[in-house]
């Protein structure tokens, strides 16, 4: 948490929280859950920095020069703890609670990636509810840049966890954790449009949704698949 305040990818209350998290998670589950959350961090913040004076240029770059608050931090990782804390206490259920938090991670990477690099993209954005052309920064806009960030912030998670023996079949890893992240990614932005677009909810509350969904996602298709 400190290293994010002192790198200025986060503020005091996002370095508070994130330590917070990171010691509850680590107490439920054990250091490599943390660190694949810790990676989405870093993501992030590298990628919000990414192409940052061309995303100012157009009024779309994170306030504050990308600094996140805690707000940003519960959004995109209450599932994680909470499928941590349940890996904890429900430990028969281990691998099934592993690949839904792979799921809710690979959802928070791949749309913070999505968002981040896709808004640089040379092409113009559409609308995930039509395909109609929208400006870029649209919430609810996507491009074809953006969609392949996902998929390259999933893979990321699936092949960490992998990496780090959370998961011994590699195919499932990458099948599920791909997928989940990936459609978790796209529900993201078709909340945008839709409710986000609408005001009934807020950037972060479309990103606390999102995540969750992503698990559900990742969850189910490992009880469909293997």
């Amino acid at each position: 948490g400190y290293l994010a305040y002192y790198a200025k990818i986060a503020d005091i209350s996002a370095s508070l929280s994130a330590t917070l998290i990171g010691v509850l998670i680590i107490a439920f589950s054990n250091i490599y859950w943390f660190v694949l959350l810790l990676t989405f961090f870093i993501l992030g913040g590298m990628f919000t920095k990414y192409k940052y004076k061309l995303k100012e240029s157009m009024g779309i770059a994170e306030a504050k020069g990308g600094v996140r608050n805690y707000e940003n931090v519960f959004s995109n990782s209450t599932a994680a703890l909470i499928l941590a804390i349940a890996y904890g206490i429900y430990p028969q259920h281990g691998e099934l609670i592993i690949f839904a938090y792979l799921g809710t991670v690979a959802t928070a990477a791949g749309d913070t990636l999505a968002s981040e690099i896709g808004t640089t993209s040379n092409q113009r954005p559409r609308m995930i509810t039509n395909l109609k052309p929208v400006r870029t920064g649209i919430d609810g806009g996507v491009t074809l840049l953006g969609e392949l960030a996902s998929i390259g912030g999933s893979a990321v998670i699936a092949i960490l966890a992998v990496a780090f023996g959370m998961v011994d079949n590699i195919t499932a890893a990458l099948v599920i954790t791909i997928a989940g992240g990936f459609l978790g990614t796209n529900i993201d932005s078709l909340l945008g449009a839709t409710l986000q677009n609408r005001g009934l909810l807020s950037n972060s509350g479309v990103n606390f949704v999102a995540t969750f969904i992503g698990a559900i996602i990742s969850a189910g298709l490992y009880l469909l698949l293997f």
